[in-house]
């Protein structure tokens, strides 16, 4: 080898590794739902149109997130082909940066995604979006990526400001045939749906109809300075909010992100973590909906994926255990149910979080009532109470059961199905909470 092609060998080495040292890499994982393959080998991000994931500091945290509760009737064979979704979600805290998953869990097919692309909303009650926020989703590198059935999928990250409290468009372009649709009802939240490939689109006046359910998304994190860590709550109806006004983010878990923002401002002994809910209308400890993979999956089998693959967990507060006993078409057993609550708490102390548990509210007055399965209610919670269930107690039954009946809501709290509260109940509950049980760890075991 000559001199002078020694020397050009050399200088192409070292571009290469400097041209190596300066790129970003995110991270993109595909997997079963579970969340076990969160931890893949980072992939580098392609250029694409907007600005590629931030390079400063910073944490991963959820902002927003949502269970995929079962396949969208009428979606079976089609999915929705030929159609651009744009799911609204709105953040628990900010951040710099920002990534999405897409969930084909009900799929019976793969889903194809040609387009994806993230946005602040312009305002509310509307499809469109400030245009210069508009930034294009990538996975690995790629606009397009293929969801295998039972799936889903992390995008890459962007560099994106998105405030605390803010109203996000997520959207997404799917133009072949898969269905049925991963998606999550009840959302209380409306999202739109618009005919051919309107991702990109910032005026969001193809977006002619409206759906009050999440589609394919489950999950927002941010790259956020303000926040340490995420409080992931776990729960049925009375955590997904199901009576609570549309649009305006009244559920419980609202109101408590909101309160544990204002503390934090105003320098009180609190941690700085977000709060995502993972509640599921209907959802019960033990029992699962019919199909495979099941609609409304139980507690025990959804805890993994739903909480404890959340990004930036910490701390997990759990609300569930009424319909465990309304459903039961025989006695429920109290004990099986707390055995299920144990059950939970022991998989988050595993991990080293802490876990706070609610009391079951009360529901006299609803159809589903008798005083036997108020006694077995009585049973559990003298037995959260006792502290020998949770680490902390939110005793949501003390806070919103009238105090002349405690059987039944308070009349000012109940939304009127004597099951359910009011945006005045979800807001009493979240005000009861004790934002000092959010501090700490999970206590070391014996």
């Amino acid at each position: 080898m000559t001199r002078r092609n020694g020397y050009a060998l050399l200088a192409a080495i070292v571009a290469l590794i400097v041209s190596l040292s300066a790129a970003l890499y995110v991270g993109v994982a595909a997997d079963d739902g579970s969340g076990a393959g969160a931890s893949t080998a980072p992939v580098k991000q392609a250029p694409g149109r907007g600005p590629a994931a931030p390079a400063s500091t910073g944490q991963w945290v959820a902002t927003w997130s949502a269970s995929p509760a079962g396949a969208e009737p009428g979606t079976e064979v089609r999915g929705l082909a030929g159609n651009s979704v744009r799911n609204v979600v709105h953040t628990s805290v900010g951040g710099t940066g920002a990534r999405i998953t897409l969930s084909n869990l009900y799929g019976q097919s793969p889903l194809t995604i040609t387009h994806a692309s993230i946005a602040l909303s312009a305002g509310a009650g509307s499809a469109a979006a400030v245009a210069q926020t508009m930034r294009r989703l990538t996975f690995g590198g790629n606009p397009t990526v293929v969801v295998p059935p039972g799936q889903q999928i992390l995008s890459d990250a962007v560099r994106l400001a998105i405030p605390a409290g803010a109203n996000v468009l997520v959207s997404t372009y799917s133009p072949t045939p898969s269905g049925p649709v991963t998606y999550h009802p009840h959302a209380r939240q409306t999202s739109y749906l618009g005919e051919g490939d309107l991702t990109e689109d910032a005026t969001g006046t193809g977006y002619t109809g409206r759906v009050g359910s999440w589609r394919y998304l489950t999950a927002l994190d941010v790259l956020s300075n303000e926040s340490e860590g995420t409080v992931v709550v776990f729960g049925d109806s009375l955590t997904d909010g199901i009576t609570s006004t549309p649009d305006t983010n009244s559920r419980w878990t609202d109101v408590l992100s909101r309160r544990l923002r204002a503390a934090v401002a105003a320098g009180e002994d609190v941690p700085r973590y977000s709060v995502v809910n993972q509640g599921i209308s209907g959802n019960r400890i033990l029992t699962s909906g019919t199909g495979r993979p099941a609609d409304n999956q139980a507690g025990v089998g959804r805890f993994h994926r739903d909480v404890l693959s959340r990004t930036g967990v910490k701390v997990v507060v759990i609300d569930l255990g009424v319909n465990d006993i309304l459903r039961d078409p025989r006695l429920a057993d109290p004990q099986r149910i707390l055995d299920g609550l144990r059950t939970l708490v022991r998989q988050a102390h595993a991990r080293g979080l802490k876990v706070v548990g609610a009391t079951l509210m009360p529901f006299q007055g609803h159809r589903g009532y008798t005083e036997a399965r108020e006694n077995v209610r009585n049973q559990i919670n003298a037995e959260i109470r006792s502290g020998r269930v949770f680490d902390a107690v939110a005793d949501f039954d003390r806070a919103v059961r009238d105090p002349y009946n405690p059987r039944r809501l308070r009349p000012l709290y109940d939304s009127g199905d004597h099951l359910h509260p009011s945006d005045r109940g979800y807001a009493r509950m979240a005000q009861s909470f004790d934002l000092r049980d959010l501090k700490g760890a999970a206590p070391a075991e014996l």
